[in-house]
């Protein structure tokens, strides 16, 4: 999963990237909310971990102009203010929850993972495709019910392909799965990790479709 952090405080930014690379998400963390903007334009990501006051651009203002151009990517705000009158103003604006500092590391984890299923239209807390289900919270994948030990980046790679199991995946949304800003990127890591994958689940079950991408095949193919 790939996560925008914008957050000014460089004490409390700090701790949210350590924690969530600890969890394997791959995290980009800018300060201001016009850096944010630009980050938004430029990148897909999964969810929005977004500060109200933030210099160069406010995070009301940015959450408006993304819900007024129909960009529908999860965002949390995170705020100090604790107000009733804060928080509805903070959902109304588009706002897909409210996190209030100071906040608890697990429960903004659990936040971001029902922020994230509930833009997948996902009633539990899996994404499932036939019978390959991955488990959100405890990053485990099953296949036919059974366990399948899978490494982070390989888990991030069926992430992907999962969250968009009736579309067409291309390379380029994968790596941005699995790489922050800053990260070297392996120029064959991608093929190695699907071939890996296949290896796990079955060959026929992942498809290359030459030239765009891979997709997931389902039981009617």
């Amino acid at each position: 999963m790939r996560i925008l952090l914008v957050e000014d405080d460089t004490s409390l930014g700090e701790t949210i990237l350590a924690w969530l690379r600890l969890d394997q998400h791959a995290v980009d963390w800018v300060r201001r909310g016009d850096s944010a903007q630009t980050a938004l334009m430029t990148h897909r990501y999964d969810c929005v971990l977004l500060d109200r006051g933030l210099p160069g651009m406010t995070g009301d203002a940015l959450l408006a102009e993304l819900r007024g151009a129909g960009n529908r990517v999860p965002v949390i705000l995170i705020t100090a203010f604790n107000a009733l009158s804060d928080r509805v103003e903070g959902l109304d604006l588009g706002a897909d929850d409210y996190l209030v500092k100071p906040f608890e590391l697990e429960e903004m984890s659990a936040r971001i993972r029902a922020a994230v299923r509930r833009g997948a239209d996902q009633v539990s807390n899996a994404l499932v495709h036939d019978d390959l289900a991955l488990n959100l919270e405890t990053k485990q994948a099953s296949l036919a019910g059974q366990p399948v030990a899978l490494t982070a980046r390989e888990y991030n790679v069926l992430y992907a392909l999962m969250l968009r199991k009736n579309s067409i995946v291309s390379r380029a949304q994968i790596e941005e799965t699995l790489y922050g800003w800053g990260d070297e990127v392996e120029s064959n890591a991608i093929e190695v990790y699907i071939h890996n994958l296949r290896k796990k689940l079955g060959g026929e079950r992942i498809v290359t479709v030459r030239g765009l991408g891979y997709r997931l095949k389902h039981d009617g193919d």
